[in-house]
């Protein structure tokens, strides 16, 4: 066996499938990279008591016009500073504004940051 060989040997891993029971070579990155499937976000919003609390679409939109994608340039403090001025500019009764940005703050988000 060349080294090369035994590198590659040490590397794949294979497994059985739960579900279907098929013998599947994996490599050990595979199993060492978090997925996407199943995570969850660890921001849940809280209910809101209010029976009149509901996001209007022209508000999202208004947020959706200074998404912020995570790229190299863009600054990330100046998303927040201007997404905390949208959110400042609604007022609800029986609705916090921290309530208000866990709401639209998704709505913020787009490509790499939203992902």
């Amino acid at each position: 066996m060349k080294l090369g060989e035994q590198r590659v040997n040490v590397q794949e891993v294979s497994s059985t499938m739960a579900e279907g029971g098929d013998d599947k070579r994996r490599i050990f990155w595979d199993f060492v990279t978090p997925g996407v499937q199943g995570i969850t976000s660890s921001l849940t919003r809280p209910n809101v008591e209010a029976h009149n609390f509901k996001l209007k679409p022209a508000l999202i939109f208004m947020v959706k016009q200074s998404q912020f994608g995570g790229t190299p340039l863009e600054d990330p403090s100046l998303h927040l500073s201007v997404f905390v001025e949208v959110c400042n500019t609604l007022k609800l009764n029986g609705v916090t504004i921290d309530v208000i940005q866990l709401w639209l703050f998704p709505f913020s988000l787009k490509d790499k940051a939203r992902a």
